[in-house]
């Protein structure tokens, strides 16, 4: 319940925003620290990539996403832009230029003991088919 109240008061608390000063929105929930990623409006392909590496952390891991469009985000946010909790971990120009790589984040999540999922989930079963098919079609040419 809290949850859903804490997500339906989001787009509230990032117009209230008056400045930029670390990630906007809910930077924990329940004691875990929240994945925030600023994208690009639309979002741009390392935007797309970081959604991507967050889709398969949280196939994995107990880890709360939410996904800020930069219009939103406040004056002077950059995208693409990844917090973990309020630590920043990758922006445009600066750390990682932006761009998110889910072994190091998967590093920390380790250390930091996040739960496990009950049960994986099938992103990383869709992935190797696809290799296997891209594979097929190399050895064909």
């Amino acid at each position: 319940m809290k949850k859903v109240l804490l997500l339906s008061l989001l787009p509230w608390l990032l117009i209230a925003q008056p400045t930029f000063a670390g990630p906007p929105g809910v930077t924990e929930i329940e004691g875990q620290r929240m994945l925030t990623l600023i994208s690009r409006d639309p979002p741009g392909v390392r935007c797309n990539n970081n959604i991507q590496v967050a889709a398969e952390l949280s196939n994995r891991y107990k880890i709360p996403v939410q996904v800020i469009p930069v219009t939103f985000a406040g004056p002077g946010a950059k995208a693409p832009a990844v917090y973990y909790g309020d630590e920043l971990i990758a922006v445009d120009g600066g750390n990682l230029n932006g761009m998110l790589d889910a072994t190091s984040l998967t590093d920390i999540l380790e250390l930091e003991g996040v739960p496990l999922q009950d049960q994986e989930g099938r992103l990383g079963a869709v992935r190797d088919d696809f290799e296997q098919l891209k594979q097929a079609i190399k050895t064909v040419q």
